[in-house]
């Protein structure tokens, strides 16, 4: 009968080199245009630079896009479960920019992204969302309300916040596409280095979040 030590190393040996690499957290980053990486080759995007602003941050960890261009928080809600795979460790929501675009009621913002973030939550799924914030031009109550939509659907949902992503990007022309709405490989660096010290800070706190009861 094979000793314990023996076990571990015969399933170390038949696993081979993916046995410990199955052991790293998968974050999925679900969002629209940014979180799709449009205008940008692969490496540029968002996922693949928070993969690299992670490692800097001393976590080995894979990092998907579920990105679609023009979604909203209600189109997320709608493909979560497809969208973010069983195995997936840790989801970023990057959603929202579309919702204030299209004038979206604030308090449908609040509403989706609370649901999403719990039905992520139920899952067993980290989830940091990421708030978008109005035009600082948008100072009136509607631009409040938008801005107020994401801290409130943090807290009620049970997700860790993550503020000021776009801060210093979108209003910086050096860190524009050309289209001017969108950020460049530049701009996508500053965004993942400020998400990435949140998502690692989540991922060492415990390899999985309790879930959430179906009752809450």
């Amino acid at each position: 009968m094979l000793s314990r030590r023996h076990l571990v190393l015969s399933l170390l040996f038949v696993a081979g080199p993916g046995f410990a690499a199955s052991k790293a957290p998968i974050v999925t980053v679900l969002g629209d245009s940014i979180a799709a990486g449009l205008g940008l080759p692969a490496k540029d995007a968002l996922p693949a630079q928070l993969a690299l602003a992670l490692k800097r941050q001393g976590v080995e960890a894979t990092v998907r896009a579920a990105g679609v261009s023009g979604d909203t928080t209600a189109g997320g809600l709608a493909r979560a479960d497809f969208s973010v795979q069983p195995d997936t460790t840790l989801c970023v929501v990057e959603l929202g920019a579309n919702d204030y675009l299209q004038s979206v009621d604030p308090m449908e913002i609040k509403a989706n992204l609370t649901a999403l973030i719990t039905r992520l939550r139920r899952r067993g799924i980290f989830v940091v969302l990421a708030a978008s914030r109005a035009p600082e031009a948008s100072s009136g109550a509607y631009g409040r309300a938008f801005d107020g939509a994401f801290p409130a659907a943090a807290k009620a949902g049970g997700a860790v916040l993550a503020e000021g992503l776009l801060l210093g990007v979108l209003d910086r022309p050096q860190m524009r596409q050309a289209d001017g709405l969108h950020p460049n490989a530049a701009g996508v660096a500053v965004m993942a280095g400020r998400l990435a010290p949140v998502v690692a800070h989540v991922l060492r706190r415990t390899p999985r979040p309790p879930l959430l009861r179906a009752g809450r």
